[in-house]
């Protein structure tokens, strides 16, 4: 009587990693690994937003004016800048002096202490997704924080807002964010339409 050893061979073997192999590919494929990773950025580069629009709706309450204007009677004064490592300085800011251009000063530990010195130093490193600031200085306006997406999920979120070619173009944008359809929305299909908050 002979005794059977029980085992797999070595063509099963290479059949199981082989569909391993393929189970793990099409895994990646689904996730998508950098999809994922910018996704996440723009989620912080949102929550980022959020912080810093709260932050100047802060300040405005407790001060009675925009930290980009000088005072509660500077009506000339718009808050459309960029924030980023050379953020408001009077060159990015139209209509501002040199005492309005320091807005993130007044938002941080320099002024109301509204935003940490961390997070500033954070937005207006080179290597970060920068901001972007627009209220156009009317009475009533929105102020509005808006970023570049960098992932396909928030990229559609921003065409969306955009809308629209030639006559229609940026159609869906607020009334008060309309007047920045050139800067908020580039081109039709572009990766630069900006996703903004609120």
């Amino acid at each position: 009587m002979f005794l059977k050893k029980l085992g797999f061979t070595m063509i099963e073997l290479l059949i199981v990693i082989a569909v391993l192999g393929i189970l793990a590919v099409a895994v990646l494929a689904a996730i998508n690994p950098i999809e994922q990773i910018n996704r996440g950025r723009d989620t912080g580069s949102r929550s980022d937003a959020e912080q810093l629009l709260s932050a100047i709706d802060r300040f405005y309450a407790s001060q009675g004016y925009y930290p980009w204007r000088t005072a509660a009677d500077d009506l000339e004064a718009d808050g459309s800048a960029p924030i980023d490592a050379a953020a408001f300085t009077p060159v990015d800011m139209e209509f501002v002096d040199t005492a309005a251009a320091a807005v993130l000063t007044k938002l941080s530990d320099g002024g109301t202490a509204e935003l940490k010195e961390s997070f500033v130093n954070r937005i207006v490193d080179s290597g970060y997704n920068s901001l972007q600031v627009y209220n156009q200085g009317g009475q009533g306006d929105s102020t509005y924080v808006c970023f570049v997406p960098k992932s396909g999920s928030f990229l559609e979120e921003a065409e969306a807002r955009c809308g629209g070619t030639g006559a229609t173009f940026g159609e869906d944008l607020p009334d008060d964010l309309a007047p920045m359809v050139g800067s908020v929305c580039v081109a039709e299909d572009s990766p630069l339409n900006m996703v903004c908050l609120p």
